[in-house]
């Protein structure tokens, strides 16, 4: 294996590995698992993005590698509806196929791997990554609950405009955008930020990656598997093989080179995000698969993400 690439993923895996073993034997209980989550999205996920993007200009700012992460979702996505049907069963299980966890893995292995022009590449997905995907599917979601109680008459539900106003909404004012948002904005300007302000600004960015790994390997300790292991591994090998393989045809046709084509690239290859199973709830659906696809995306991903970064590193 490439050097570069060990030294990159082997504190990603370690971390996780010990947060896994924290969880296995009872240091951090289930309770605890919502507490710390919110740590990090609430407060350490912020402090990181807005100071990542405080100094970046606009010009800097790349949307061709954007584009091509999302023409493959898109085509996984619509792929997925097509093979099992519209319905919301269907719809979740397309969101866990090209959901990225692009911010508790993503950030903390494009920063080691890649450094801060690699972060920027990476951050100008995340910025868009939850309104699009998750936006798109809501949309599909809805229109497949319409479509499911169609024969129901006397049934009212929100109209749909209402709904994705909602969901856009909600993607904008979140823990995520709006702090690169912020950031974006600060940094046109042209203000420099104190160094009082600055520095534990700093200290907290610095304290999400470590704490977000092991995060990862608490919550793998506690997900079950169980009898949907085969199903998982199909939408693990979708999301962790067949999505970047795609963003890197795409991206190649597209006349992507370099740095830009191997961020994407690797963060197709991450595992399912969080957000999926957030949905799968939401919908009552599909909500034991998604789970056990987690944690084996998630697992598998110590094993994909190895060989993609090698690879792309050819890019």
């Amino acid at each position: 294996m490439n050097s570069s690439v060990l030294s990159s993923l082997l504190p990603v895996v370690l971390l996780i590995a010990a947060g896994f073993v924290a969880g296995r034997r009872g240091w951090v209980g289930g309770g605890a698992v919502r507490d710390l989550s919110n740590l990090i999205f609430l407060l350490l996920v912020p402090a990181l993005l807005f100071r990542a993007m405080s100094t970046v200009h606009l010009e800097q700012l790349s949307l061709k590698p954007v584009a091509a992460y999302f023409l493959a979702a898109g085509l996984i996505f619509a792929a997925t509806l097509l093979w099992r049907g519209f319905n919301r069963t269907a719809a979740v299980l397309a969101l866990a196929n090209t959901f990225s966890n692009t911010v508790m893995i993503g950030i903390a292995l494009i920063g080691l791997a890649y450094g801060p022009e690699g972060m920027v590449v990476l951050l100008t997905l995340i910025s868009l990554h939850s309104l699009v995907l998750l936006t798109s599917a809501t949309l599909v979601l809805e229109l497949a609950v319409a479509h499911e109680n169609a024969s129901l008459s006397g049934t009212l539900r929100q109209p749909i405009l209402h709904t994705l106003g909602r969901a856009f909404y909600n993607a904008i004012v979140h823990p995520v955008p709006l702090p690169i948002i912020a950031g974006l904005l600060f940094a046109q300007t042209g203000w420099v930020m104190p160094e009082v302000i600055d520095k534990p600004i700093a200290l907290l960015g610095q304290a999400f990656g470590p704490i977000a790994l092991v995060m990862v390997g608490i919550t793998l300790a506690f997900t079950p598997i169980g009898t949907h292991w085969r199903g998982a591994l199909v939408q693990a090998l979708v999301k962790n093989v067949a999505h970047p393989l795609l963003v890197a045809g795409l991206g190649w046709l597209l006349g992507l080179r370099g740095l830009p084509l191997q961020v994407m690239v690797v963060a197709a290859a991450l595992p399912i995000g969080a957000n999926v199973f957030l949905f799968s709830q939401r919908y009552k659906t599909a909500e034991d698969l998604v789970t056990a696809s987690m944690a084996v995306s998630t697992a598998l991903a110590l094993v994909t993400l190895s060989i993609v970064m090698q690879l792309a590193g050819r890019l």
